[in-house]
């Protein structure tokens, strides 16, 4: 039995934070009802590549669900949706602060029908404070709360992240863990919850080093001048002789030895009284000097914590990743695509292409 079967999740959200969160509610084994407005339903049906009607996008993080199109705007919405809510576990929702109560479904007035139901609202700044009305995206969630202004490109501009770290770190898994620790209180006492999740709050977790440093000792991070920042030789990006590149991370003692020993680094460079610039200097010319098939190669003999940078068909590639059964096949009305890798252990979740593929819009209908 996987641990979250028997419940209802009411997802009213869209794009990619609350539809993750709901993805792996139902790998775990909750059944989720995807609400969706009719005629267009989720933007992200609408994206490309597409498969069939909808995008791959929307294949990837909806498996497993049904799909309820209505109008939330219709009077009396809530009456409509109170079969619904009376069994639902769990609702998310990803409107700005006040939409869903001027449906008539905040949650005040959900949890007047269910008081059990954990009411998880994932919103960019929260339910309250100066910002919580203020569209964003991620590139704003990471550029507001100083994380942005630590990247840097050979310009001094800051450098666009490759991932959607907001959405997913700061949305998606905040949200996850906090309903499961709402369903914990809730089997104890019986109480529901409604939950406040805030991006750019999570956004700050990132930065525990740099809070730390700032507040205690007012040694405030800078863009190249700190540990994980570009400041050290000892995490850094280094290019090779075929203009490929060498991600080295050898943080420790043991591996910072063992890393000069391989790249054969003069002594002078070695000791953690060399000036930091230099360091990172002389150690770029050495990785200059081969290719990054003979550096992983010969890291590949050595504790050194580096690693070739790769792009993502390579990364698929990797026997690693295959032996770890993280892509699994989906499969729509007309291709085979792959699923989406989840933080979830196997032991929680159903046998691999467990799933029914992504919904079409509106196949659920109220009784």
């Amino acid at each position: 039995m996987r641990p979250l079967e028997g419940l209802l999740v009411l997802d009213f959200s869209t794009l990619l934070p609350g539809p993750l969160a709901s993805l792996m509610l139902a790998e775990a084994g909750a059944e989720v009802i995807k609400i969706e407005r009719p005629g267009q339903g989720d933007e992200m049906r609408s994206y490309e590549p597409k498969v069939d009607a909808d995008s791959v996008n929307f294949h990837l993080l909806n498996r497993g669900k049904r799909s309820l199109a209505i109008d939330l705007k219709q009077p009396a919405v809530i009456e409509t949706l109170r079969p619904l809510i009376e069994r639902a576990d769990i609702l998310i929702e990803q409107f700005r602060p006040g939409v869903m109560a001027r449906f008539g479904l905040g949650a005040d007035a959900v949890r007047a029908i269910n008081p059990g139901i954990i009411y998880c609202s994932i919103t960019g700044w929260g339910q309250s404070g100066p910002k919580s009305g203020e569209a964003a995206h991620d590139l704003n969630y990471m550029a507001e709360t100083g994380l942005l202004g630590l990247t840097g490109g050979t310009d001094g501009a800051p450098v666009l992240p490759p991932i959607l770290a907001a959405d997913i770190a700061g949305g998606t898994l905040p949200a996850l863990l906090n309903i499961l620790l709402a369903l914990r209180r809730r089997d104890a006492t019986g109480e529901g919850a409604t939950l406040d999740i805030a991006m750019g709050d999570s956004m700050l977790t990132f930065a525990y080093w740099g809070l730390g440093n700032g507040l205690v000792a007012d040694q405030w991070p800078t863009r190249g001048g700190d540990l994980v920042t570009g400041g050290s030789p000892r995490y850094n990006i280094y290019r090779t002789s075929d203009d490929r590149f060498v991600a080295a991370a050898p943080l420790e003692d043991r591996f910072w030895g063992a890393f000069c020993d391989a790249i054969e680094l003069e002594p002078e460079w070695r000791s953690p009284t060399a000036e930091p610039a230099r360091a990172i200097r002389a150690v770029a010319a050495r990785i200059a000097t081969r290719t990054a098939d003979q550096w992983a190669a010969l890291f590949a003999e050595r504790d050194v914590c580096c690693s070739i940078v790769v792009d993502l068909r390579e990364a698929l590639a990797d026997p690693h990743f295959r032996v770890r059964g993280l892509i699994d096949a989906n499969s729509s009305a007309s291709a085979v695509l792959p699923s989406l890798p989840v933080p979830i252990d196997a032991a929680f979740r159903g046998p691999p292409n467990g799933l029914r593929p992504a919904p079409a819009l509106g196949e659920y209908q109220l009784e």
